[in-house]
């Protein structure tokens, strides 16, 4: 049980760690990001501009996995996953486990 419980904290730390240090996604990726977005939103936003820092991976099978919406609101942070949890984007060029940090700005209109 001991080992069990070592192995999951060395886990816990490196996952942490590596979610320090997420990196800005490709023009490609980011396109693809934005346009799994899309330009509407059935939201009325108090301020004119929000951004929301979304820290993403992509998978093996080049599917999006949203790990944090930052600060966001809780019915905004379930907008952004719905448009990109395991939704599939032409990019073959990353490391397994690799962490994206994408600022995404919504705008009132």
């Amino acid at each position: 049980m001991k080992k069990l419980f070592i192995v999951a904290i060395a886990l816990f730390t490196l996952n942490l760690a590596a979610a320090e240090n997420p990196i800005k996604p490709s023009e490609t990726l980011q396109s693809d990001i934005v346009e799994l977005i899309g330009s509407e939103t059935s939201f009325d936003f108090e301020k004119t501009e929000t951004i929301v820092n979304v820290i993403f991976t992509v998978t093996s099978k080049n599917e999006v996995i949203v790990l944090s919406t930052g600060d966001a609101n809780k019915e905004l942070a379930n907008f952004i996953k719905s448009k990109l949890n395991y939704k599939k984007v032409d990019f073959n060029d990353h490391k397994n486990g690799e962490l994206f940090l994408l600022p995404v700005k919504f705008k009132k209109s």
